[in-house]
């Protein structure tokens, strides 16, 4: 049924002001250059669009990319930053159905790390009642991602053994903790043996730790020669590198980013050779091709989440005056799960 009209300059609580605050990137750079907190009109939703008041906004990799200019979206200055959030549904445009004013959402869109924000009614669904703020705000893009990754992509099975880089970080945990909910066998990579605890609390049965432990043997003793049937990418470069030393037969590495900062080549002779699979994941296409099987992975998730099977890992939560710091933050490498930014109640 259709939503009776609302009027876009009014919320639950009353009237909305004519400005806000947002954390926009004025020039490229690192984080803590690169943001300066200013006050902007306050924007309205249009034909199809909700105006959510955001409570929390959870880092991601790619803000820090946005900082510097070299994200693939490269939006003009000045722009805001952040792309996954929670809030409340605070007014609807023309035709919005199926929003209401007041309802707790989770959502992505570029340019939420403000105080408000306006996206398309379709990328914004109900926040899943179990999980406060902090930990709701880091449900969107590192889960779905992840779900994506390992069911559409590389149709992960029961019992198969899954390799997870950068196991400690919030797409990895989300890996981690999806795989372990389908039934296969975890072995996740972290930095250090204090994210290896993180990692195993998530569900991890084998941890490895970059550095000190041989990647390409310690999964080959932990399958018994088998190796890994699907491998959670997420890192690039050397992990690549690795990850093809220690597929299975008919194994698939889903490549996810490249947060160590070099992309690698693929190796058609070797995939040739060893009979396995590499596909990509972009999870950012499926919105707007397979908006079907977005609304799959929101209620699988809600699922898992109020049955306790999947839980977001906060790092620490910082105050929106201290934005730049949670993306320095995260940047440094040395976080595990999300660092969250607190907007508001």
């Amino acid at each position: 049924m259709p939503q009776p009209e609302v009027t876009p300059r009014s919320d639950a609580t009353g009237a909305l002001p004519d400005a806000m605050r947002a954390w926009r990137v004025t020039q490229l750079g690192e984080p803590a250059e690169a943001l300066a907190l200013d006050t902007v009109p306050m924007p309205a939703p249009a034909a199809g669009e909700v105006l959510v008041k955001v409570a929390a906004v959870a880092a991601n990799f790619p803000d820090v990319l946005l900082c510097r200019g070299e994200y693939q979206v490269k939006p003009a200055l000045p722009f805001s930053p952040g792309i996954e959030f929670v809030g409340t549904v605070a007014a609807l445009g023309d035709g919005v159905d199926g929003s209401a004013v007041g309802e707790r959402v989770v959502g992505s869109k570029i340019g939420v790390l403000s105080e408000y924000a306006v996206l398309p009614a379709s990328d914004v669904w109900t926040a899943p009642s179990s999980l406060s703020d902090a930990e709701a705000a880091g449900l969107t893009v590192a889960y779905q991602t992840a779900w994506f990754g390992l069911h559409r992509r590389a149709a992960l099975q029961v019992g198969e053994w899954l390799l997870v880089h950068a196991a400690a970080g919030g797409v990895g945990l989300a890996a981690v903790q999806l795989g372990v909910a389908a039934g296969a066998r975890v072995i996740g990579v972290v930095g250090s043996e204090a994210k290896a605890a993180v990692a195993r609390e998530a569900g991890a049965e084998i941890v490895l730790v970059r550095g000190v432990d041989d990647l390409v043997s310690g999964v080959k003793a932990a399958t018994g020669g088998h190796g890994a049937d699907v491998v959670f990418d997420p890192v690039g470069g050397a992990a690549f590198d690795a990850s093809t030393k220690c597929i299975a037969f008919e194994g698939r590495i889903v490549v996810v980013g490249f947060a160590g900062g070099t992309i690698p080549s693929v190796p058609a002779g070797h995939v040739l050779v060893k009979n396995y699979s590499v596909v990509g994941l972009h999870w950012g296409m499926y919105p707007g091709l397979r908006p079907d099987l977005i609304d799959t992975a929101r209620r699988e998730l809600t699922r898992l989440a109020d049955g306790g099977a999947i839980h977001p890992v906060v790092d620490h939560v910082v105050p929106f005056e201290r934005a730049p710091e949670a993306l320095t933050a995260l940047a440094s490498g040395t976080t595990v799960g999300r660092v969250v930014i607190e907007v508001g109640s």
